[in-house]
């Protein structure tokens, strides 16, 4: 609702009655004022609005601020009385804890007290304790201290009772004790009591081993009863049997003295090596008769009968055919199978017997009890046997000493084999190869290490052997002589041959060709080398013919053969063979028309020489009218004549095993028609219009080598 213009008229005028003038700082605030509602001042009643709104808000926060302020004074009230309040309760807490002083006293007291009553009752039990523990950790039945003292091995029953008491023994004095407990008597007492039935036990243990070390060293080898044609090596399982029961005692003297278990091994290798050199000698011996095919005499006999052998020619025939002799293969193989076995057994018997595969946990398992304490750890090895510290090390020491003799008995064996028959070296290469790099034999055993060693060290000396035998077949094959009046196929040829088919049969099985490919390789370049020396040689009959007739014979050799390592020299022998004939058929056919193909020879120079074609007649050697001198000598019935002559010198000095004479003919037939056409050209390049013409045409020679093929068929 308006209000009335009368009553807005009357407050103005009181307004203007009680107007003071301003000051400076609110004429500035007025200015702010007009300046931050500037867009109001232009609606005068817009602008009183707000000026109104704004003080009624200040009005607003004017009274909120007189209400706080009340407030404010009630809390400080409410603070002091909850400040005289804390103050009484203080005052309380403090005649309360006067109060409990006392009472604290006695309860520290008694706290005390407790302490100490518990700590008396914890001596107490850990003073039983450690007396529980020495009384029985270091404390040896009467039983295991009979055991030990006596040190009887002689039964079953006595050993398993030694190795009982060795192992109590050992688990006594791994008890881990405080130093401190050493320095009573009766610790001391007892710990003096286990080294001295520790010692005592091992130096009878010691002797006992050693004694059957000797015995089983100086047994006898059995005799040679095997029938003729087995090698067999005796075996050791009775010798093994005897030892084995040993092997816990054997783990427990490693455990608590590596320096006098490590001089068992040696000692064991020293005794035994005797027994296995007798053994083996005669192992070898049998080998020796089987090869020979000898059922009596001595060693000296059958060496003697060899050696005569040697000394006989040696021919195509093998001597593998004599009856009663034995295949080097198969008698060498019934060798390593029985050195196998030997080595295998050895092998492992030692890794056994003597804890070369146990580590030092399992060493611990065997060799020491566990009861009442946790075993200590076992000693290191002493500098002095840091050398058998490892077990393939330590296993292959001792075979290496037990079988000494195997390496040069079986070096002179090898020989012996080598020398028996032709040609041995092959047999011994491919039974070694194939025992050393691949699996050989029929022993579902696992292979001894020590023996795949020696085999191949042997191996190499067999390679050796092999390379000296391929190179004296070289060294003959590149200095034999040729005779004067060779025919047909080179000495040199039929060794290759006899060598590659024999080869190739002993290496059939065999999937180790490495050492055959390269000797036959080197023997076929020394085969090409003597053939191609023929060159050079003083031969009545043509050098070319022959050297095309042998490559050609190795070529269909090698073809049959169809060997890898050899296609590049089959090719190569072809190759050459096609090359000689060449050669022979340019050279043999210089005789028919020798003098006209000089002529030919001559005109084609002046050609060459840049003679225009119309202008070589005109010179003097070369006229027409030598040309006709030359061509009157060579009617048909002479080079038919000519041609006859060649085809019989041809077959005279051709070997008929090779069939080469109808492609050597047919070959000549091509050269010599492709020559009468390059005449003809000449001619009538050079002597056109002149009527000159050969007496002979291409129908006329086809019919002259027509003829003289059908006649002499």
């Amino acid at each position: 609702m308006q209000r009335p213009r009368e009553d807005w008229m009357a407050e103005l005028q009181e307004g203007l009655d009680v107007f003071q003038e301003m000051t400076l700082e609110e004429a500035v605030d007025v200015l702010e004022l007009m300046e931050e509602h500037e867009p109001l001042q232009n609606n005068s009643m817009a602008f009183a609005e707000q000026l109104g709104r704004e003080l009624q808000e200040l009005d607003e926060a004017n009274l909120q601020a007189i209400i706080l302020e009340q407030r404010v004074t009630q809390l400080i009230s409410s603070i002091d009385e909850a400040l005289a309040e804390v103050a009484r309760v203080e005052q309380t807490l403090q005649v309360c804890d006067e109060l409990l002083g006392g009472v604290k006293q006695q309860m520290d007291h008694i706290h005390r007290e407790n302490s100490l009553l518990h700590r008396v009752a914890s001596n107490r039990t850990r003073l039983m304790d450690e007396i529980l523990f020495l009384t029985t950790q270091l404390h040896l039945s009467r039983e295991h201290l009979a055991a030990l003292s006596r040190g009887d091995l002689s039964s079953p029953g006595a050993v398993g009772a030694c190795t009982a008491a060795a192992q109590a023994l050992s688990s006594c004095m791994a008890v881990p004790i405080h130093p401190s407990y050493r320095k009573l008597q009766a610790v001391a007492k007892q710990l003096i009591l286990f080294e001295t039935l520790k010692k005592k036990f091992e130096k009878s243990f010691i002797n006992h081993v050693t004694n059957i070390f000797k015995l089983q060293g100086n047994s006898q080898a059995p005799a040679l009863g095997h029938p003729l044609g087995t090698v067999v090596a005796p075996s050791h399982g009775p010798h093994h049997e005897e030892l084995l029961p040993y092997t816990p005692l054997m783990a427990w003297l490693r455990n608590i003295n590596p320096v006098l278990f490590w001089h068992l091994p040696k000692v064991y290798s020293q005794n035994l090596g005797r027994l296995y050199e007798r053994e083996i000698k005669a192992l070898f011996e049998q080998a020796e008769l089987t090869l020979s095919g000898r059922r009596k005499g001595s060693l000296q006999e059958t060496w003697e009968k060899l050696m005569g052998r040697r000394k006989q020619p040696q021919g195509r025939e093998s001597q593998e055919d004599t009856p009663g002799r034995g295949d080097i293969s198969r008698v060498l193989e019934q060798v390593l199978r029985e050195l196998q076995a030997l080595c295998t057994s050895e092998q492992q018997f030692l890794q056994e017997f003597f804890c070369l595969r146990c580590d030092s946990v399992e060493l611990q398992v065997r060799g020491s009890a566990t009861k009442g304490g946790e075993p200590r750890a076992p000693p290191e090895d002493p500098p002095c046997t840091k050398p058998w510290s490892q077990p393939e090390e330590a296993t292959t020491k001792v075979l290496s000493v037990l079988f000494s003799c195997l390496e040069p008995e079986l070096g002179a064996f090898l020989d012996i084999c080598n020398k028996a028959q032709p040609r041995g070296c092959l047999r011994v290469l491919v039974t070694l190869s194939d025992a050393v790099l691949g699996p050989w034999g029929s022993s579902s055993a696992p292979p001894s290490s020590f023996l795949h060693a020696l085999l191949g060290n042997v191996l190499l000396l067999a390679k050796g052997n092999f390379h000296k035998c391929i190179g004296t077949l070289c060294k003959e094959m590149e200095e034999s002589k040729t005779p004067s009046k060779m025919r047909g196929i080179l000495p040199c040829i039929s060794s290759f041959q006899e060598f590659v088919a024999f080869s190739e049969e002993v290496f059939q099985t065999s999937q180790h060709r490495e050492e055959l490919d390269k000797a036959q390789l080197r023997l076929a370049s020394s085969v090409f080398s003597s053939i191609s020396s023929l060159s050079s040689a003083n031969l009545k009959v043509n050098a070319d013919m022959v050297m095309m007739e042998n490559f050609h014979h190795i070529h269909n050799f090698l073809c049959q053969k169809n060997i890898p390592c050899l296609e590049d020299k089959k090719r190569e022998a072809k190759q050459r063979s096609s090359e000689h004939m060449e050669k022979y058929v340019t050279t043999s056919l210089r005789q028919p028309l020798e003098r006209l193909q000089d002529f030919f020879e001559g005109v084609k120079a002046c050609l060459d020489e840049g003679v225009k074609e119309e202008e070589v007649s005109f010179q003097l050697a070369y006229s027409k009218h030598e040309l006709r001198k030359v061509i009157e000598k060579y009617p048909g019935k002479e080079v038919k004549r000519a041609l006859e002559s060649l085809y019989r010198t041809t077959h005279k000095y051709l070997s008929p095993e090779e069939n080469l004479l109808p492609v050597l003919w047919k070959a000549m037939e091509q050269e010599f028609i492709q020559q009468y056409r390059e005449f003809e050209e000449l001619i009538q390049r050079c002597y056109a219009g002149t009527g000159i013409a050969l007496d002979f045409t291409v129908e006329d020679l086809l019919s002259y080598f027509n003829s003289i093929t059908t006649s002499n068929m």
